[in-house]
């Protein structure tokens, strides 16, 4: 393949982390992750962070965590506001949990959602809004902040596909009472698999722990402020206060992670060279709609969009990549709608959601990797411009 979805990351630190991790015999999550998780707090400026086998792990246990607050907690039939496009695990939990959906269309230029929308959304049973930031492109996240402040809502940002972009000089995934990440092989870093959850809230956080790991209270810090401990030290190693799972990292994801960590910011200046590039070439290019920039893109791909007024098949597009071994996949997950498994959500459309359809139906993107990629970034617009001509 000339031009992959998505490249390595990873250097000899990383595969001499992964060798001292297995000289030292203990493999399930130990000091490496605690390191971790408090280097990936610190770089967000956050106190708190909960790292988890996977980004969709880390979906689920901050919607768990809002259902057991002590104070003002979630419950089934609450309404949540959520975008229409994003990857198939922003909404699991919320189903899971008997949310109800409230779908929003998006913005076609960057993507996000639409939050001309939001108050047109908002309903006496509405608790809360997931935003989404779509492939290294920031949501509005102080608007949605402002908004959700102002109404009482718990706001929670899937940061997923978006680690390392900023807004108003703050990182996205540092806005939300909750926000999530993933370390999947083709994310900004990679752990093999591996999320993360950051907050600011100690409850929140001491929820988290617990809900990672079964829970039960083992993992807990003293004084923790959702539990009495008990002196009986037999039996408070295997107390259960909570009906949790078992999304524990390994030690080796969170050796790695501290490894990748440490190279992020070179892979991001890399990405955004890549991303300005790309921007020259494309954007003069009328038969294509590219994603514009809210705050600083961290570019985890390229999405494209065939305008839909150009009369252009997108599978004409689609066989010139192919035949120039460039590799292509659709944005996100397209309209979480037009997937079967929305059969099993309680939901409402706010509005219809044409530009959801729009980017479904005729967009797609392109990978962007943490290397140079001027001479894969010049062959797809020479591509692009010959299956338009």
């Amino acid at each position: 393949m000339f031009y992959n979805l998505a490249a390595p990351s990873w250097g000899e630190e990383e595969l001499d982390a992964i060798k001292d991790v297995s000289s030292s015999g203990y493999f399930t999550m130990s000091a490496n992750v605690s390191s971790f998780e408090s280097a990936f707090a610190k770089y967000h400026d956050l106190p708190f962070g909960v790292m988890v086998n996977s980004g969709s792990s880390a979906n689920l246990i901050s919607v768990a965590s809002l259902f057991f607050k002590k104070d003002n907690p979630l419950k089934r039939g609450d309404e949540v506001i959520v975008p229409a496009v994003s990857w198939a695990t922003t909404y699991y939990p919320l189903q899971q949990y008997g949310l109800k959906l409230k779908i929003l269309d998006i913005d076609l230029e960057t993507l996000n959602i639409d939050i001309n929308r939001l108050e047109e959304a908002l309903t006496p049973k509405t608790k809360m809004i997931v935003a989404v930031s779509i492939l290294g492109n920031p949501a509005p996240l102080d608007i949605i902040k402002d908004f959700a402040d102002a109404k009482g809502l718990y706001f929670m940002e899937d940061n997923c596909e978006s680690l390392d972009a900023e807004l108003g000089g703050k990182k996205a995934g540092s806005f939300g009472d909750l926000s999530t990440f993933s370390f999947f092989f083709s994310h900004h870093i990679s752990t093999m698999e591996g999320g993360m959850v950051l907050t600011k809230n100690r409850e929140l956080y001491n929820l988290l722990l617990s809900l990672r790991a079964h829970g039960w209270t083992r993992d807990l810090p003293p004084e923790s402020p959702i539990f009495d401990a008990r002196n009986d030290d037999f039996y408070e190693a295997y107390r259960f206060i909570l009906p949790g799972y078992n999304v524990r990292p390994l030690e080796f994801a969170g050796a790695i992670g501290l490894q990748q960590l440490k190279k992020l910011p070179d892979m991001t200046k890399i990405r955004r060279k890549n991303l300005s590039m790309f921007q020259t070439l494309m954007g003069k290019n009328e038969n294509f709609i590219i994603q514009r920039e809210n705050g600083k893109s961290s570019s985890f791909s390229f999405p494209i969009i065939v305008h839909p007024q150009k009369n252009i098949c997108r599978d004409r597009v689609f066989e010139g990549l192919k035949k120039a071994q460039i590799g292509y996949r659709i944005i996100t997950g397209g309209n979480i709608l037009r997937h079967d498994v929305s059969c099993f959500f309680d939901y409402e459309t706010v509005g219809k959601l044409e530009n959801a359809n729009t980017a479904h139906d005729f967009g797609f993107f392109v990978g962007n990797h943490p290397t140079d990629l001027s001479p894969q970034l010049t062959r797809l617009a020479e591509v692009l411009e010959d299956v338009t001509r």
